[in-house]
């Protein structure tokens, strides 16, 4: 079973087993002795099954089960004794009709009530703090639970009681006087009030950094990113290849027809494919002419410099409407990129502020016959990429660039033909074999390419089940069954497999730095305002602490998925070396990536070289969700920002 599964049970159980004590509590109230017994009985067996849930997540890592180890289900165990030792003798003695004493039925409904809220309790800690678990938050959910009880003792009634006892002025919980209540009470709120005050801190306040068991940040002198420009000359035999991409509103027509408000560049959606020749120097004017957000560059996975990464407010100032910019760098990494807004990109890039950029190698030893780029993209429900047709002559080479411009995974599959994947994120793989009725996922933001040989019938490209490209061998080609394929069930290709395996120094390196990220959702501060925020080991951007590293410095990351939500991991600047998933290494070509799903429940394993001086972006590439608290910073030693020292993702604090 799946640690996802595994976490879905673990809920199922709680919100089970808190219904069924709950329940049990007001069948018991109402003198329903059957049904309060049946009800007892599977509170008790539901008990149990969370507990071992719990003990089988326990063995996918400690990230999973932190707060119920320590608090939730030792908070539901004792509460659970206490009910069974309580009412199980009263629920025991109504179905034999012995006696039983007086006032023990009100307590056996408040211990059931009790063991209620502290499943409630238990799940809720888990949904809205998760990991970490901090003193605030075990002391805000035992003052609830506390508070819970004493109301409920203090409100509960059972027919058949004494009423005249009941109706006693200072009549409270048993044994306990309303002086003592009001005592007990009162000090139930000023810990919860203690617990929120620091919880609040907590949540918008903490350590400004984190060194990952490597030494913080010096005093010396600060080089500004401003400073880390690229070069002004292309390398020997390179040239300049200048752009110049206008951001405007404009109306896009989809290939089914709709037309669409679009944010575009030069007034297309995608904007201008830009191609370059390995060595060569790429400067781009970026014009504002109309998007009064504003806007930037981010060149997806190309390893600038840090002063042309394009984040509005840490490596620049955003863009504003009628405003310039000009990016420059040199062309040093072939392969398939993309370009897109970094600033309010959660909705610029859904607009269409994206782009494709493609660098070839200045001596290609086996070139394509024809060379397709595929950029997936969706626009209000509407795909941009739909019933495309290239011809391409039997036993032609085609390679076919898919690119992910979208914020969720998207299902590539190719029918018609065996096919090659020759590289993922732009780096080429080592030894890829010919596969066939394979599926690809491409997390939001990759790409993969593919090579294949044309065949003498036609060749349909799937994205999401839909049959979105066709390539046939002359215009009039009939379809010869490859769009009618069924491909929901083709099985998802493996790049852990994939390929042969070539050693790499990095893999068995000795980190310098060790960081663990651990993705979840709970309650945090995003931008200064309280939410149900995509969080970072229980925070939310920007109070998620800076990772510092030093130039030179090996550093891993394990990247741990706690919610029930697919994360695409991207590393500004840097490619990362894929070590394992779930505890399985890497087995096949060396993976090289700059944007990796994480998907629920997992944990990766990845490693990099810190050798691109600067301060960088390190977010989940769904948009939204890096909107939503889910980024944080990677910051050099001696690297400082003249641009307000940070990145707002969201259009609410435009930088």
């Amino acid at each position: 079973m799946t640690t996802a599964a595994l976490t879905v049970l673990d809920h199922t159980w709680a919100l089970l087993a808190a219904a069924a004590w709950l329940a049990a509590g007001v069948t018991a109230m109402r003198r329903y002795a059957r049904a309060a017994r049946v009800l007892f009985v599977a509170a008790l067996t539901l008990t149990l099954a969370k507990g071992v849930s719990v003990a089988l997540l326990a063995g996918r890592g400690w990230w999973f089960v932190q707060e119920k180890v320590l608090l939730g289900m030792p908070l539901l165990a004792v509460a659970a004794v206490v009910a069974a030792v309580v009412a199980g003798p009263i629920l025991l003695t109504r179905a034999t009709g012995a006696p039983r004493p007086a006032g023990r039925d009100r307590a056996g409904v408040i211990a059931l009530f009790a063991a209620g809220y502290a499943a409630l309790a238990g799940f809720v800690l888990t949904y809205l703090v998760g990991y970490p678990l901090t003193l605030p938050a075990a002391l805000i959910t035992v003052g609830l639970v506390v508070a819970a009880v004493l109301l409920t003792a203090r409100s509960v009634a059972v027919p058949g009681t004494d009423v005249a006892e009941e109706a006693k002025p200072n009549a409270g919980p048993p044994g306990l006087s309303r002086r003592g209540f009001l005592g007990v009470a009162g000090g139930v709120v000023a810990v919860g009030a203690t617990g929120t005050g620091a919880g609040l801190s907590v949540l918008s306040s903490g350590p400004a950094h984190t060194a990952g068991g490597g030494p913080g940040p010096t005093r010396g002198a600060l080089l500004s990113v401003a400073d880390l420009r690229g070069p002004d000359t292309p390398a020997p035999g390179g040239v300049r290849r200048a752009y110049e991409l206008t951001a405007r509103r404009a109306a896009v027509r989809l290939p089914s027809g709709q037309d669409v408000d679009a944010w575009t560049f030069d007034g297309v959606a995608p904007g201008p494919q830009l191609t370059a020749t390995e060595g060569d120097l790429i400067e781009v004017s970026l014009v504002n002419h109309d998007i009064d957000e504003g806007v930037t560059l981010h060149w997806h996975g190309y390893d600038v410099p840090c002063g042309e990464d394009g984040v509005a407010g840490l490596s620049q100032p955003v863009v504003a409407s009628g405003k310039t910019f000009r990016y420059r760098f040199r062309a040093d990494q072939v392969g398939t990129y993309w370009y897109h807004t970094h600033h309010v990109s959660h909705i610029g890039v859904r607009r269409g502020l994206y782009g494709v950029l493609v660098v070839t190698p200045r001596t290609d030893p086996d070139p394509a016959d024809l060379d397709l780029v595929v950029p997936v993209h969706t626009f209000s429900g509407g795909a941009a990429v739909a019933g495309v047709e290239h011809v391409a002559a039997a036993g032609a080479t085609v390679r076919l660039r898919l690119v992910n411009t979208d914020s969720d995974p998207r299902r590539f599959a190719l029918a018609g033909t065996p096919f090659r994947v020759v590289a993922v994120d732009g780096r080429d793989l080592q030894g890829p074999g010919e596969t066939s009725r394979t599926a690809l996922r491409v997390a939001a933001g990759g790409r993969r390419d593919l090579v294949f040989v044309m065949p003498e019938t036609p060749v349909a490209l799937f994205v999401d089940g839909v049959a979105a490209v066709w390539l046939r061998p002359s215009p009039d080609a009939p379809d010869g069954g490859a769009g009618a394929q069924d491909t929901a069930d083709w099985p998802e290709l493996d790049l852990f497999t994939y390929g042969t395996s070539a050693p790499v120094p990095l893999r068995t390196a000795t980190a310098d730095r060790h960081f663990t990220l651990v993705l979840d959702r709970g309650v945090a501060m995003v931008d200064g305002r309280p939410a149900f925020a995509q969080t970072v080991n229980g925070r939310g951007h920007p109070s998620i602490p800076d990772q510092i590293v030093s130039d030179g410095d090996i550093v891993r990351f394990t990247v741990v998925n706690r919610s029930l939500e697919t994360h695409p991991w991207h590393l500004h600047g840097h490619p990362v070396l894929i070590l394992s998933r779930n505890g399985q290494p890497s087995s096949g070509s060396p993976l090289w990536m700059d944007t990796f799903d994480v998907r629920p429940g997992e944990v990766w394993e990845v490693m990099f070289q810190a050798n691109n001086r600067g301060i960088w972006m390190n977010h989940c590439h769904n948009l939204p969700h890096a909107d939503q608290g889910m980024m944080l910073r990677l910051r050099y030693d001696g690297v400082s920002t003249p641009f307000h020292g940070g990145h707002a993702a969201g259009h609410r604090h435009p930088s």
